[in-house]
């Protein structure tokens, strides 16, 4: 049996060095007088567990070829990521060049994490509900329009005059009618998250369709195709990249529309935490939301791109991803 070769990179060192040295600085640079220090130390038991799982990726980047090309590609970011975070600290607590009440140091943003977690993921499981119960609404509704007026110039007569002059409008800007039409907030955040998802899916996959080349068609007509088993076989295959960028376009939709709705009308949810913790001044936990929001989109963004790597895979080499 061979042994396994050994290969050192020094930027794997990047980002423990990078902790180490904020882990340093947060522990010898003393507080700011007039800073209120919370009971107990969690910036620093962050720094400490950060420092372990790094060194440990290093540690198994010497035995792996593939996770060592993956660190030394990621490593500058993660450090310089981590020293903008000890930056942030050093600003806040320790010189207070920053208004503590509204940018709170990081201890107070993870101790919210610790302290108020269970609240936080009620409040994101409720978002969720309405977030992807709007998304699939309006992403179905937005394929099911631009199918019909990419591949019927009639009804691309008809109706993309309408859609030409309602998309437009931000989706938000319809949250007066919304709440008067439905009798439910809930009802008006979906119809709302749904608005904003099908305007993008439909103008793009309706462009798609419409650029798929004619010879396609002709080629499934000789085939002896109708119309329905083209747009199956041909037109929306042809188009997916179009709808996915559609998709793309409509998640951060989703998120603005969604954050807007619950400030407004709901009584639970993100949106509706980050208002109710605004108003009584608690920005810890507001920097904490924001921080669970933008996890969760890069996460759904990072999903619908694997869905689109793999439901696209037999474009690889033809489109440039």
């Amino acid at each position: 049996m061979a042994e396994r070769k050994i290969v050192f990179n020094k930027l794997v060192l990047l980002p423990p060095a990078a902790l180490g040295a904020v882990l340093v600085m947060h522990q010898n640079l003393p507080v700011y007088a007039g800073y209120r220090v919370k009971t107990l130390p969690y910036f620093t038991y962050l720094l400490w567990v950060l420092l372990g799982l790094f060194a440990l990726y290093a540690l198994v980047s010497l035995f792996s070829g593939g996770q060592r090309e993956k660190l030394v590609f990621k490593a500058p970011f993660f450090a310089a990521a981590f020293l903008l975070l000890g930056l942030y600290d050093l600003v806040t607590q320790k010189v207070n060049l920053l208004p503590s009440l509204y940018f709170p140091a990081p201890e107070r943003i993870i101790g919210v994490f610790a302290e108020d977690w269970f609240f936080i993921l009620r409040c994101l499981i409720y978002s969720m509900r309405l977030l992807l119960g709007g998304f699939f609404l309006g992403a179905l509704l937005g394929v099911f329009t631009g199918t019909l007026i990419g591949w019927s110039q009639r009804l691309n007569y008809w109706i993309m005059p309408f859609i030409k002059i309602v998309g437009p409008i931000p989706s938000t800007a319809w949250i007066p009618i919304a709440l008067v039409v439905f009798f439910r907030p809930t009802s008006a955040s979906l119809f709302l998250i749904a608005l904003g998802v099908w305007f993008p899916t439909t103008v793009l996959t309706s462009s798609g369709i419409m650029n798929v080349r004619k010879t396609y068609f002709e080629v499934a007509s000789t085939l002896g195709a109708n119309s329905l088993r083209s747009i199956l076989t041909v037109a929306l295959p042809a188009a997916a990249p179009n709808v996915f960028a559609g998709f793309f376009n409509g998640t951060s939709a989703c998120f603005l529309t969604l954050m807007a709705a619950e400030m407004i009308g709901c009584k639970f949810g993100i949106g509706w935490y980050i208002n109710w913790q605004r108003e009584t001044l608690a920005y810890p936990n507001v920097f904490a939301a924001f921080i669970v929001i933008a996890v969760t989109f890069s996460f759904l963004i990072g999903l619908q791109f694997k869905i689109r790597n793999r439901v696209l895979s037999w474009q690889k080499g033809t489109i440039r991803w």
